[in-house]
């Protein structure tokens, strides 16, 4: 059996917030934020909106690519460290409801920046026990965990969803053919978002928000994502020469950077949005593999990798060849019951 991305949707909220405009309110400039992050806006969702309506809209074009309906559904998983509500019930219940996918089993996960990459590996397993359709999704609210007055981590995120459809053939080879999962809980105290069972706070002063220690992780990514990468290419027996397209984690334009001088490829290889994006945690690659393909970045056929790190510390990452349509099952129609 193969496993294959058979279409793919993403969100963005109206609002865009520039770099101008933070830096009238922190102490920053455009250039210092562009100069150390590569980012020069980023999308803020609106007051009355939640990661799950995000998750939709992101769901909805997902669907409508792969061609198919709803009640088709046998899983929806949603990668987010900002569901809607603390605990439960979780944002793909949520989702479930809102799309009448009434067939589909619903959670949560939670591996920060790398959730999306853990849930596709999560849904292909889970694939192979019942061959409905799977949607993942990656949404997030990051402007509401951020600290707006930390010019350190504030001018980094952003609010998006992105989704994909995975789709069982056993007549297409190809989709997925790889992951590399792993985590180092050593590094726990460097990405943390305050509050919780472990760190209760209370008061008018309450902080729920996240705080972390950029140069560690800086180098924690490079390093992690080098030996993802080449993780994924031993196992598979390919070369960076094979590669079309990889699809980072949109966390900094200068981690990418670094990561390109450090294997020695090309930079154009690796697709970045988050120029005009920003790091939108577990939305990052979906909404970038969104993109990549509605621009013709990649093409049927390609050969793609797709790596995450975060906080957990988490990192991992996908090694897929790109079908698309051409993947759909020979089936006419998926069960419904």
């Amino acid at each position: 059996m193969f496993v294959h991305i058979t279409g793919t949707g993403s969100y963005l909220p109206e609002r865009v917030v520039t770099n101008a405009e933070l830096a009238a309110k922190l102490d920053t400039t455009d250039e210092w934020i562009y100069s150390h992050t590569g980012i020069r806006s980023r999308h803020i969702g609106a007051d009355d909106e939640s990661t799950s309506a995000m998750a939709v809209k992101a769901a909805r074009a997902a669907l409508a690519s792969a061609g198919v309906a709803p009640e088709e559904l046998g899983l929806i998983i949603v990668a987010t460290s900002t569901s809607d509500y603390q605990a439960f019930p979780s944002t793909a219940c949520l989702v479930q409801h809102e799309l009448g996918a009434v067939n589909a089993a619903c959670f949560d996960l939670q591996a920060a920046c790398t959730g999306f990459i853990y849930a596709l590996e999560a849904a292909r397993g889970m694939l192979r026990q019942n061959p409905r359709p799977a949607l993942v999704i990656g949404a997030e609210m990051m402007s509401r965990i951020v600290d707006w007055n930390d010019r350190n981590s504030c001018i980094l995120f952003g609010d998006a969803a992105g989704a994909v459809v995975l789709e069982a053939s056993h007549d297409v080879p190809g989709g997925i053919w790889h992951s590399i999962l792993k985590a180092d809980g050593s590094g726990s105290q460097l990405i943390v978002r305050e509050g919780g069972a472990r760190g209760l706070a209370s008061g008018p002063w309450m902080q729920h928000t996240l705080q972390m220690k950029g140069r560690a992780v800086f180098n924690f990514a490079v390093k992690v994502f080098d030996e993802v990468l080449c993780g994924l290419l031993n196992r598979s027996g390919h070369t960076f020469a094979d590669l079309a397209c990889v699809i980072p984690h949109q966390a900094n334009a200068r981690i990418v950077e670094a990561v390109a001088r450090r294997m020695e490829v090309p930079l154009e290889t690796f697709y970045m949005n988050m120029e005009t994006i920003g790091n939108s945690s577990a939305a990052s690659i979906p909404v970038a593999l969104d993109m990549a393909i509605t621009s013709k970045k990649i093409k049927e056929g390609d050969l793609i990798a797709m790596v995450g790190f975060g906080a957990g510390l988490t990192y991992g990452g996908i090694l897929m060849s790109w079908r698309g349509q051409a993947a759909k099952p020979a089936l006419a129609a998926h069960p419904t019951a």
